[in-house]
Parts: C-alpha cells; sequence; structure tokens
C-alpha cells in the first residue's frame, strides 16, 4: 500500500498543501521524485536515505518512487525532506500511517537524522489550520514563528527519532516556551535628538498620520536621512493582522531573526541606490518579495533619490498606485503585497548647494536640468508632497534644548488614525492616502473660498488632476489632525504649501 501524507509549500506569500506518496515495490533499488521537483528537492533522496540510516532504521532496498501533487506546481526548496523521509517509513510500516494523513509536515533532515528551519512555516501554518488539520509537524527551530498561529496543535522536532515517536505514541517532545511578540525597542530614536527643521517635522507628522509619501529635499547635512530614520518612532502601532502578515513576508523572505515569533515594529527598509529591478520589485529565478514588500505596512527610504536609475525607480509605480506588485512568468502570476510610505531625499542640484545663503551653487543650467530628468514626471506625481530641509543655522546646531519627543508627536498621529478608522470602517481602507475617487467625494469636499484657492493652485503650479487629488488628500489629514470634520481654506493652504514637487518638472 502506498504512503499518503501532506506537506506544505508557499506561492508568493500564501501556503498550499502538498500531497506526498510513497510507493515501494519489488525492483531493482532504486528512488525517483516525480512532480515538478526543482534541484534542491531531487537532492532529498541522499539526505532522506542518509538521515534514515544514520537515525537507526532500516532504508529499503527496493524501487521508491514519491510524487508531489499538484503536479502542474513547481516544488522548491528542502522543506519535502522530512515528509519524503516519513512517508518512506509509513510505506515500511515503521511508522503508523494513519496519524501521518491527519497533519501538516515539513523540515530539512542533516545527513545525521536532525531537523533544520526551512522558510514560510507561518505562511503553512496558516493553510494547514485553514484546512482543518489536526497538527503541523516542523523543526524546532521555526516553532516560535508557528505558535502564533491559534487553533492548530503544532509539533517542535529536533530529529527524525523525535517524530516518529511522536507519531506512533502521540507525545509531543517537550519544548520551552516562548516569548509570543518582540519587546519593545527602548533604544528607539527619537525626534527629540533632531535640532531645529520644525517644518519638516510638520511634514513628517502629517504624512505619518495619513499614510502620505513624502519627498525631503535639502543641502547636504541638513538632517534628511536623520529625519526620515526617526519616522517609524510617531507611526501608529501594528494590528494584530498586520504583524502577522508582515511576519510571513519575512518568513518567506527567509529574514525573520532566529528565535523570533511575531514582528510588532513596522518595517523601515532602506536599500541601496545599486539595487536592481528585481532587487527593489521582487522576483528572480526563484520569485521572492522584494523592498516594496518587505516595507509593506511600514516605510521605504531611497536616500539620494537621484542616485537610483531610472528604470529602477520606474516600478514604483504599480505598488504605489495599487498597493500590490505582479511578478509574471512563463506559467504563472504572483501577486506580492506592497503598500508602503515612501520617503525619498535628495540634493536640489548636483554639488547639493542650489539656493544655499553659504555656498555658492557650481552647477550649470544644464547640469541642472539633466540631474532633476532623473525622476520622472509620473513618480513625482505620485508623491504627494515635498518638504525643505534647509541648511540649520549656528545656533540650532549650538542649541542645547530638546524638541518635541515622537512619543507626543505619535499621539496626535493615533488620534487621526482612529477617526480615519472610523470613517472608512468596513472597507479595506484604512488611512486618507489610500482614498480613491468615490472616498474624496464624499469625505473632501469643499466650501467655496477652499474650492477658489484650489483653482489658483492648479492654475499657477499646474497640478495634474492626480496631484490636485494628492492635494485633497494631505489636506484631509491636516484636518484630521486638527480635529476638524470640514476641510477649510487653512487646511488646504497648508497642503498646497507642500507642493513644491511642480517646480522639478
Amino acid at each position: 500500500m502506498p504512503a499518503r501524507l501532506f506537506s506544505a509549500a508557499v506561492l508568493g506569500i500564501d501556503g498550499y498543501l502538498v500531497e506526498v506518496e510513497v510507493d515501494i515495490s519489488r525492483g531493482l533499488p532504486s528512488f525517483d521524485l516525480v512532480g515538478l521537483a526543482d534541484t534542491a528537492v531531487k537532492e532529498a533522496k541522499e539526505r532522506v536515505k542518509a538521515a534514515v540510516k544514520n537515525s537507526g532504521y532500516p532504508f529499503p532496498a527496493h524501487k521508491i518512487v514519491v510524487n508531489l501533487a499538484p503536479a502542474d506546481l513547481k516544488k522548491e526548496g528542502a522543506g519535502f525532506d522530512l515528509p519524503i523521509a516519513l512517508g518512506i517509513m509509513a510505506a515500511e510500516n515503521i511508522v503508523a500511517p494513519g496519524r501521518l494523513e491527519e497533519g501538516v509536515t515539513t523540515g530539512e533532515v542533516a545527513l545525521d537524522g536532525s531537523i533544520r528551519p526551512v522558510r514560510g512555516v507561518l505562511a503553512m501554518t496558516l493553510v494547514a489550520r485553514k484546512e482543518r488539520k489536526k497538527y503541523i509537524l516542523l523543526p524546532a527551530a521555526n516553532y516560535a514563528e508557528a505558535r502564533v498561529v491559534k487553533g492548530i496543535e503544532v509539533v517542535p522536532v529536533r530529529n527524525l527519532l523525535q517524530a516518529v515517536a511522536f507519531l506512533n505514541s502521540g507525545l509531543t517532545p517537550a519544548f520551552p516556551e516562548t516569548k509570543q511578540e518582540e519587546k519593545s525597542n527602548p533604544g528607539e530614536e527619537d525626534y527629540a535628538e533632531v535640532k531645529g527643521q520644525e517644518t519638516a517635522k510638520r511634514a513628517l507628522e502629517i504624512a505619518a498620520a495619513g499614510g502620505h509619501n513624502l519627498l525631503l529635499n535639502g543641502p547636504p547635512g541638513s538632517g534628511k536621512t536623520m529625519l526620515a530614520r526617526r519616522l517609524p518612532s510617531i507611526l501608529p502601532p501594528l494590528s494584530r493582522e498586520e504583524a502577522v502578515e508582515i511576519t510571513k513576508i519575512y518568513s518567506v523572505a527567509g529574514l525573520l531573526p532566529s528565535g523570533a515569533s511575531l514582528i510588532t515594529r513596522r518595517p523601515f527598509r532602506s536599500p541601496h541606490h545599486t539595487i536592481t529591478r528585481a532587487g527593489l520589485a521582487g522576483g528572480g529565478s526563484h520569485p521572492r518579495p522584494g523592498e516594496v514588500t518587505l516595507a509593506h505596512h511600514g516605510v521605504l527610504f531611497l536616500d539620494e533619490l537621484t542616485e537610483f536609475r531610472r528604470e529602477v525607480l520606474e516600478v514604483l509605480r504599480q505598488p504605489l498606485e495599487d498597493g500590490v506588485v505582479v511578478i509574471s512568468r512563463a506559467l504563472l502570476s504572483l501577486v506580492y503585497p506592497a503598500r508602503f510610505m515612501l520617503v525619498c531625499s535628495l540634493n536640489p542640484c548636483p554639488c547639493g548647494f542650489f539656493g544655499d545663503p553659504v555656498h555658492p551653487c557650481s552647477c550649470t543650467p544644464r547640469q541642472l536640468q539633466r540631474y532633476r530628468a532623473r525622476i520622472s514626471g509620473p513618480l513625482l506625481d505620485r508623491i504627494d508632497f515635498q518638504v525643505e530641509a534647509p541648511r540649520l543655522g549656528h545656533r540650532e546646531i549650538l542649541g542645547s534644548g530638546e524638541g518635541e519627543t515622537s512619543a507626543r508627536i505619535r499621539e496626535r498621529v493615533v488620534k487621526a488614525r482612529v477617526l480615519q478608522e472610523e470613517r472608512f470602517a468596513g472597507s479595506s481602507i484604512y488611512c486618507n492616502a489610500h482614498m480613491s475617487s468615490r472616498e474624496l467625494k464624499k469625505f473632501c469636499r469643499l466650501g467655496p473660498k477652499a474650492r477658489g484657492l484650489l483653482a489658483k493652485a492648479v492654475q499657477n503650479y499646474g497640478v495634474s488632476a492626480r496631484g490636485c487629488d494628492r492635494l485633497l488628500k494631505v489636506a484631509r489629514t491636516i484636518a484630521d489632525l486638527d480635529d476638524s470634520e470640514k476641510i477649510t481654506g487653512t487646511h488646504l493652504a497648508e497642503a498646497i504649501q507642500y507642493r513644491e514637487i511642480e517646480k522639478w518638472r
């Protein structure tokens, strides 16, 4: 009788069940793996054979065929080692076959029979619970992240012997309890450490309150990077659903810290300007999440924006507009979530001192034109507002006074986000930056004076239709911070003040 059990694999960032069938028959000794397996899966034959023998069990000297279904999806990674080994042992009546089908098994086996961790365990545990499996048998090193999922028994094993003992006796191996969540970071950077730049701080507060994209423009040494890196300190805390989704992404990408369970801090990703299109958007020969997905529910910071290749920056258009990135291949398309805040910084010109009152700019008009042309108009249109970070004066640099703390700013941000959650209750929108045309008409109505002010802004700055919508979204967030139900002319005027992007066209 062929043995049958279930494992799991990851497609995109979601798990799916894989049925593992093992048949042992008379014939010359052979070991065949079928079911569209990649090289890593096919190499399991040698690992499994050595692990079974070194664990003290006999390995059958017969014809072995292992089928991984569904056969039309490519199987990747070493996570099928443990289910293949247990399937062979079940076919030989070493393991009770009935209990195998009740759960999901995953793990890489070493030659000595120990079990090594694999990627994407959180996604596999979620699909195991969805398919009403009783347990998931997995490497002990993946125990913490799997315990995040309630409603399914998590069985951690360190070696093949423990796995066999659980399946035959039902005894779960003893394992120490772990913390479900990360501790807060006592050394988190604070805006109180930033001297001056009150206008930039105000703009970052608005961006955090509404989830808006922001461009910081200023000479070298003005504190642009320092301001951006402190943005996570004023963002609202993650909800349980957001934390699970982020943890699942990092687990699939293999970036979850060892022993970590649930990521509770919003991501802050700052890729180098030499990054490729695949590194930013995701993909590759074995598709993996890119930086836009790793920044999901957090911040993607692009320092020195003009140093990034233009064709790389253009891949940001879809995720900024739709909140997802689609990776298309010949046989399938993968959809990765990418709902993030884009924060960029740049110098005003190649030398960095255009408009600086101290250092004269040495750039020619031609150099300035070429420099600004590195960023396309459609990408600029997707940035909600720009703020200047000017050179600090000697009094600000040498002053000993501290600014407002991140904790106080965060209180206002959280209060504004609560208003938005109530406003968009029952929809997939959770902040003002994600409003569609329907929500704009409903929640961003303007009075006659404010409408006249917007008309002048469109005429004087040449704001596009998309730019006009983004102005209204920013004004709506400023009104929320002011605890105002209506958008007044003052709110709109402040939003227009930050619309310096049009000067780059």
